[in-house]
């Protein structure tokens, strides 16, 4: 029991001091523009996204798509985001993040869509960053391209 209540203690001191040494990438109130590329089970996307920070950890807003493929596509999607830098403790040039998505697209048919997605990005500078994203849903593909802080 002794050993328990031990390791338990170290997690707790650990994880707090872990938490307080990582930096939020986007702070309550921030926003940031995503412009890239990207290969997908659809196509070839071209996307454009806004991320509003709601909150240190959190983000959310919109992305719009436009995919080249066999015939031309457009998807529309909302996005929600965790960052994990305060958590597992890393710089703010660098961002980890997880999250889901939803909206819908139209190639031949209306389609809904929804998935979800991990990427990170990492700041050369206080306000621009290269991003790489992997997602998976009712499609799968992968997104890099370029991150302004605005």
């Amino acid at each position: 029991m002794k050993k328990i209540k031990l390791l338990l203690g170290i997690l707790l001191i650990t994880g707090t001091v872990l938490a307080q040494s990582g930096q939020a990438p986007l702070s309550k109130g921030d926003k940031q523009l995503n412009l890239g590329l990207g290969f997908s089970s659809h196509g070839f996307p071209v996307y454009a996204g806004m991320d509003f920070a709601f909150h240190n950890d959190w983000t959310a807003g919109p992305a719009v798509k436009i995919i080249f493929d066999d015939d031309f596509g457009f998807s529309a999607l909302g996005r929600v985001d965790y960052h994990w830098n305060r958590l597992i403790g890393i710089p703010s040039d660098w961002d980890f993040y997880a999250g889901a998505n939803m909206g819908f697209r139209i190639d031949k048919d209306f389609n809904f869509d929804f998935g979800l997605q991990v990427g990170g990005r990492w700041y050369w500078n206080d306000k621009w960053g290269l991003n790489l994203e992997f997602g998976g849903g009712t499609g799968f593909g992968s997104l890099i391209g370029v991150s302004m802080k605005m």
